[in-house]
C-alpha cells in the first residue's frame, strides 16, 4: 500500500476541499486527485462523490476512513516513539499557554514532567489571540493550551487542564459594576467589544449575538490585542466578556469583573497537530491528564 494515498486521503477525508487538502500537504491539486484515483483502483470503489460544488465520502470512503484512522494514529506514534528513542528521550518540547492562568498549570505540569523526564527540555511560549494556531501549525510549538471551544480539522484536542468562571468586564461607572452577579439577559442592549480573528464558533460559543429573551446585543470588532479591548472597556466604550482571572492579572482602578451566575466557565485544553504529534508530546498530555485531578476553577 502506498503511504502517500492514505496520507492522501484522510486529509482529503477531513478537508472535503481540494485545495486545501493539496494546501496541507504541499502539493499541487492535480496530485491530490491523482492519489486518490490511484487508491480507488486499488481498492477497487468510488471513496469520494465529486462535483463542482462539493466534496463528500461515499459510504465507502467512511468506511475506510474509520477503519484507517486507529491504524494510522498508531503508525505515526510509533514512528514518533522511534525518532524520540534515537534521541535518547531527550530534546526540546515548546509548549504554548494563552493566558496566565493557564500559564501558572502549565508549568505545574512541567515540574511533573521533567521529574519523568529529566533529559528533555520544555520550553514555554505565549500564544496570541490574534494568532491563536499559527504558531502550533508553523511547527514552532508542539502543544499549546488555549480557550475552548477549538473546531480545526488538523488539531487534537486533549484533556481540559482549567476552568474559570465568566464574568463581564465593565468601567466602574457601568451600571452594572456594584452588581454581585449578573445574567446573561443583562447584556441586551450593551455594546460588546471583541478582538479581531477569533473564529467564528468561538464567538458563537462565548458572545452572544442575542439573549436567551431575544434582546440583540450589539458587537463592536474593535482591535487584537486584549490590553487595548480592556483600555476600551475602562473607558466606557462598551463591555466584554472574558474570564474571571483577569481581576488577578490584569487590575485596573477603573475597571470591573462582575461575574455571571447563568453562564458555563471557560476551559481551557491541551492540543496539539494531529498528524504530526511527538512521543514527547505525548508523555506531556499523559502527565498533565494524571495530575491535574479534577480541573481548578478559579474564584
Amino acid at each position: 500500500m502506498n503511504w502517500q494515498e492514505l496520507e492522501t486521503f484522510l486529509t482529503l477525508a477531513e478537508e472535503l476541499h481540494f485545495g486545501r487538502a493539496a494546501d496541507r500537504l504541499h502539493v499541487s491539486r492535480a496530485r491530490v486527485s491523482q492519489m486518490t484515483q490511484a487508491l480507488e483502483r486499488r481498492v477497487g470503489g468510488t471513496l469520494f462523490e465529486r462535483t463542482s460544488r462539493r466534496v463528500a465520502l461515499t459510504p465507502l470512503g467512511t468506511q475506510l476512513r474509520e477503519d484507517l484512522d486507529l491504524h494510522y494514529q498508531g503508525v505515526l506514534e510509533a514512528l514518533a516513539n522511534a525518532a524520540d528513542s534515537a534521541q535518547g528521550g531527550g530534546g526540546v518540547l515548546r509548549v504554548g499557554f494563552s493566558s496566565p492562568a493557564a500559564s501558572e498549570r502549565v508549568m505545574r505540569v512541567v515540574e511533573a514532567f521533567r521529574a519523568l523526564h529529566p533529559r528533555c527540555e520544555v520550553q514555554i511560549r505565549e500564544v496570541h489571540l490574534s494568532d491563536r494556531f499559527g504558531a502550533l501549525r508553523r511547527g514552532e510549538l508542539d502543544l499549546q493550551v488555549v480557550e475552548l471551544p477549538v473546531e480545526e480539522p488538523d488539531l487534537t484536542v486533549g484533556p481540559v487542564l482549567l476552568r474559570d468562571r465568566t464574568v463581564l468586564a465593565v468601567s466602574a461607572s457601568h451600571r452594572l459594576a456594584g452588581r454581585r452577579s449578573i445574567s446573561i439577559e443583562d447584556l441586551g442592549g450593551e455594546n460588546l467589544l471583541v478582538t479581531h480573528d477569533l473564529p467564528g464558533y468561538f464567538r458563537a460559543r462565548h458572545m452572544p449575538d442575542r439573549t436567551p429573551a431575544g434582546r440583540p446585543i450589539p458587537h463592536s470588532t474593535t482591535t487584537k490585542y486584549w490590553q487595548e479591548l480592556l483600555a476600551l472597556v475602562a473607558a466606557g466604550e462598551g463591555v466584554t466578556i472574558a474570564a474571571a482571572q483577569g481581576a488577578r492579572y490584569y487590575p485596573r482602578p477603573n475597571l470591573v469583573y462582575v461575574p455571571f451566575h447563568d453562564v458555563a466557565p471557560f476551559e481551557y485544553a491541551l492540543m496539539w497537530r494531529t498528524a504530526s504529534v511527538s512521543a514527547k508530546a505525548l508523555a506531556f498530555t499523559k502527565v498533565a491528564a494524571e495530575t491535574r485531578g479534577s480541573a481548578v476553577e478559579m474564584a
